[in-house]
């Protein structure tokens, strides 16, 4: 599942997954949509931007985890940003680690999550 509010990047990062052989089960635009899809679709991968307009991609990967926490190392965060922009906020979060989106394949995510859950 990709969480991120651009319809764009969202189109792009669903292409870029599906043919790395990805299965990209929903894609959701804010907080809300992000955990109520969460609950119905029950993915193994979450990505998360960073930055959501006025929501934080933090907030959204906590929310995730305490709700769901099966989902537990199973969230990557994403940004366009670079990673040191964050680093005390992506240490700090419950997230399995950090992409950002112009190196984003399954490859890179499937690097970031425990075997088996990619």
């Amino acid at each position: 599942m990709i969480v991120d509010d651009n319809e764009r990047f969202l189109a792009v990062a669903r292409d870029r997954l599906v043919r790395d052989g990805m299965d990209v089960v929903g894609t959701a635009t804010s907080q809300k949509e992000a955990l109520q899809l969460a609950e119905e679709l029950h993915p193994d991968v979450v990505l998360v931007d960073i930055s959501l307009g006025t929501e934080s991609g933090f907030e959204v990967t906590r929310r995730l985890v305490a709700d769901f926490p099966d989902l537990a190392s199973r969230v990557v965060l994403i940004s366009t940003r670079d990673q040191d922009d964050f680093a005390e906020l992506i240490a700090a979060s419950p997230a399995a680690g950090f992409l950002p989106k112009n190196l984003l394949s399954g490859r890179a995510v499937c690097d970031l999550v425990p075997a088996g859950d990619c």
